[in-house]
């Protein structure tokens, strides 16, 4: 079973469309075919992005459905204790939790949109970045 760190544009994108590979990808999760590594602060991450208004208006879910969502990710994780911290590794903080939540879970991948951001600092550490599609591919064939 494929070990990866989602980014929050990629939980995001999954929730916002289902047609796209984000969405595919939180199904596989939902399946059980995908862990997801998750760090506390980077599920504080997700739900910080997930009830923001703007986000809101284009996935639609209430605050209620957004917790119970965040709930069942949190029931699907691993959990990630983050022993160490090498910061500052990125340009923005949030991707620092990705990175931290990667490293200290042994993850397989990391997965995001923001692959230009990510994979520097990932390199670093031996963890390839993939966006939801290579993912997708990569599990296919």
């Amino acid at each position: 079973m494929m070990r990866c760190v989602l980014d929050t544009s990629a939980l995001v994108s999954g929730l916002r469309s289902r047609n796209g590979a984000s969405f595919a990808l939180l199904r596989l999760i939902a399946a059980k075919r995908v862990v997801p590594l998750l760090s506390i602060a980077l599920f504080l991450e997700y739900e910080d992005a997930l009830k923001r208004e703007e986000q809101r208006m284009h996935h639609g879910f209430s605050l209620e459905e957004i917790d119970a969502l965040l709930g069942e990710l949190a029931a699907l994780a691993e959990s990630v204790d983050v022993h160490f911290r090498w910061r500052p590794q990125t340009t923005d903080p949030s991707d620092e939790f990705v990175i931290e939540a990667a490293v200290n879970g042994r993850a397989e991948m990391i997965v995001t949109h923001n692959v230009r951001h990510l994979e520097g600092p990932a390199r670093r550490f031996g963890i390839p970045v993939f966006r939801p599609g290579e993912v997708l591919m990569r599990i296919r064939s």
